[in-house]
């Protein structure tokens, strides 16, 4: 992408993501992102296990959220980044081995507040694929500090 260009929600989250020190040492990483909507993985490993050996909370938490984040994030104005205001998360079901993916929506983009949605779908080895929690959020644009 040159200066001249839009860059596209995959540019933007590309870019914010390779800034995240906490989700580049989770091994999080983009599947997908498109206007309004953007899908992350998170391999299992033992830095996101919990002592009886299955997905972490805090590690689940911090996955719907940004992915509800960069959801917003493409809706955002061209510039700006996003922080979190709120969120609520059920945990449904407990999950090791595998991967997490959490697919983040938009569901209101307006000028001071983004409301979206994360659902978090745990992988097997084996490709079947479980909800194992859901997400709902808060998210204010906000300058870009960098």
């Amino acid at each position: 992408m040159n200066a001249d260009t839009t860059p596209t929600p995959t540019d933007r989250v590309e870019a914010s993501l390779a800034r995240q020190g906490m989700m580049q040492q989770l091994g999080v990483h983009l599947i997908a992102a498109t206007s309004g909507s953007c899908e992350l993985g998170l391999p299992y490993s033992e830095k996101v296990s919990q002592q009886q050996g299955s997905f972490h909370g805090g590690a689940i938490g911090a996955l719907a959220d940004i992915a509800g984040g960069y959801a917003a994030l493409t809706v955002a104005p061209i510039g700006a980044e996003v922080t979190t205001v709120e969120y609520k998360i059920n945990f449904l079901s407990a999950k090791s081995d595998g991967a997490l993916h959490a697919i983040g929506r938009v569901l209101k983009a307006g000028r001071r507040l983004i409301i979206t949605s994360a659902e978090v779908f745990h992988v097997a080895p084996d490709g079947h694929r479980t909800l194992c929690a859901v997400m709902q959020q808060t998210i204010a644009p906000v300058d870009k500090q960098y």
